[in-house]
């Protein structure tokens, strides 16, 4: 039997469509592989593809055969050295056990893991996808890139509403001086011959009148010149290119007491992430600053922001301190956009969360363009939360939320798409 394939209106990348079958068929490994791969990558690594592996064993598929048929009767052999219900020793060295020491062998063989690059684009969709964002967000976040029209010289075609008046009557005037150069240069010969022949001959000669005619052509000709030609129009030209390059900083600020645990760090991170993500449709140059707290605040570098096994209480108003000195210092100037974002559990002195509201009312929000807080917990509103609340209608540059698990996360970003901050 003869099969044949159409494939006249597939694209240049004929395998595109194997590969989204492949990635549907092992979806739940490649989001195990990316959630691994999140926790080792720098929050600025984010916008990257990533290759990942799959073992040999998952990538096995069910198969069909023919059975033996008919009944068979098979006799296997018994042994000497162990009955029903005995217990069998661990091999011992390098005959098994699984400690990886043993000597090397000419029998056997295995396969290695099945390696599976993804692309940017749908690394990020994996990536939102373990966020149920929309796919319009996603869109935007992943692939959307801004631009402005920008004045760039003149082009011989275009619009009329286009058209740079100046330019095109300079062109035309040059136009017409180039043309009508070499009949002005005869213009001046026969009237100089002119003079001479009325000296020579009289006023009323053949000859005076013969140059007089001829005079009279190159006059007809000079003004024969077309006064503006289509080729001298000229258009303005414009180019679409990249926003200007803005700087903008970004802070994460994280509580690291003893109640935050890996996992709540964890939802921290991809928060982070994703604000950064944001940030970087709008802004070229992005700064990150990472400050961690318990009951004293630091600066740090992002692994020790993530992964340092430091904890203790929770004194909040040491965090929005130093973030106010940091700007102070360093982002003051009026040339930065301030981003901030606080995650925490909530969980803070009670005498220091109004003391953390005045902070962050006075010092901290006058220099922000925005500051997002993220309470981390299932349970209630904790004390923190519901000082913050007091900020909501008189500081338009901050917004909270409350996130239990990953999905939640979503809520934040479309209070911030709502503000239209960018």
């Amino acid at each position: 039997m003869v099969r044949i394939i159409d494939r006249r209106f597939d694209s240049k990348k004929k395998s595109a469509v194997n590969r989204q079958r492949f990635m549907r068929r092992f979806k739940q490994q490649i989001r195990r592989a990316v959630t691994d791969a999140i926790q080792n990558r720098s929050i600025r690594d984010l916008d990257n593809g990533e290759q990942i592996s799959i073992p040999g064993k998952d990538l096995s598929e069910p198969q069909f055969q023919h059975g033996r048929g008919g009944e068979w009767e098979n006799v296997f052999s018994g042994n000497d050295q162990f009955a029903s219900g005995d217990q069998i020793n661990r091999p011992m060295g390098g005959e098994g056990g699984g400690t990886g020491k043993g000597s090397a062998s000419k029998d056997g063989q295995g396969e290695d893991n099945f390696v599976f690059h993804l692309s940017r684009e749908e690394f990020l969709d994996v990536f939102f996808d373990d966020l149920e964002l929309p796919n319009l967000i996603r869109t935007q976040l992943a692939r959307i890139t801004e631009y402005k029209s920008r004045r760039a010289g003149f082009t011989s075609s275009g619009v009329p509403a286009n058209i740079n008046i100046i330019r095109s009557m300079r062109g035309a005037l040059g136009r017409r001086l180039a043309l009508a150069s070499p009949y002005n240069a005869r213009l001046r010969e026969l009237h100089a011959d002119l003079e001479r022949a009325k000296e020579e001959h009289g006023p009323e000669s053949d000859e005076v009148k013969e140059i007089r005619a001829e005079i009279h052509r190159l006059r007809v000709k000079i003004e024969g010149i077309p006064f503006l030609d289509s080729f001298d129009l000229r258009y303005n030209n414009r180019v679409k290119i990249p926003l200007p390059v803005t700087q903008a900083v970004m802070f994460c600020v994280m509580d690291v007491s003893g109640s935050m645990d890996e996992e709540k760090k964890s939802v921290a991170k991809r928060f982070f992430m994703l604000l950064y993500l944001f940030l970087t449709r709008t802004y070229e140059h992005i700064e990150v600053v990472f400050i961690r707290h318990h009951t004293i605040a630091k600066e740090v570098d992002e692994e020790e922001f993530f992964h340092s096994r430091e904890s203790g209480g929770t004194v909040v108003s040491s965090a929005l301190h130093l973030l106010r000195d940091v700007i102070r210092e360093r982002y003051a100037s009026g040339q930065w956009n301030v981003y901030a974002a606080q995650a925490s559990d909530g969980d803070n002195w009670d005498n220091d969360s109004p003391i953390c509201r005045d902070i962050l009312a006075n010092e901290v929000l006058p220099y922000c363009q925005y500051l997002a807080y993220v309470e981390i917990t299932p349970g209630e509103p904790q004390n923190l939360w519901r000082e913050y609340e007091k900020l909501i209608g008189s500081h338009a540059n901050f917004a909270m939320q409350r996130i239990e698990q990953p999905s939640d996360i979503y809520p934040v970003f479309r209070e911030l798409f709502k503000k239209n901050l960018v």
